[in-house]
């Protein structure tokens, strides 16, 4: 009797943490559903700042088109200006790297990026909102990428 006892606890155990697993695979791969931003590059130019992001879209279809209203922070946290970064296509799945070369700003000048939300996103099987909820935005410089 108590060996059946033991067992049932531990079947009933099993199931509990099985079931608890697939729900938290299933927030983790909701989680994935959304659009991902990383500031992977800067590099100086002439009278300017080239800044390189790695964009995935990563729903089930693809984004024909999105525009980020884009905001520029200086190092001491004062809004240089607001600017529209058109990311363009981003299939789903794919990475897709975009390149935006910002004048009359130095690469050391830039502290904070903000996006500020989707200007533009065109996603016909996707929900209104496929290009801002859930976004994941990250940097691999200094200048933090925050939104």
């Amino acid at each position: 009797m108590r060996l059946i006892r033991n067992t049932s606890a531990a079947c009933a155990a099993s199931l509990i943490a099985a079931f608890g697993g697939i729900a938290q695979a299933q927030e983790v791969q909701e989680a994935r559903k959304a659009v991902s931003i990383e500031l992977n590059a800067i590099k100086p130019t002439d009278g300017g700042c080239t800044l390189t992001f790695l964009a995935q879209n990563g729903h089930d279809s693809a984004i024909d088109k999105v525009v980020y209203e884009t905001v520029l922070f200086d190092t001491s946290g004062q809004v240089d200006r607001l600017t529209l970064f058109d990311f363009g296509t981003l299939p789903a799945g794919r990475p897709r790297v975009r390149q935006f070369t910002v004048s009359g700003i130095t690469c050391e000048g830039l502290g904070q990026i903000l996006i500020n939300g989707a200007h533009t996103c065109d996603a016909a099987s996707l929900d209104d909102n496929a290009c801002e909820a859930g976004l994941i935005l990250e940097t691999r410089t200094e200048i933090e990428v925050i939104g």
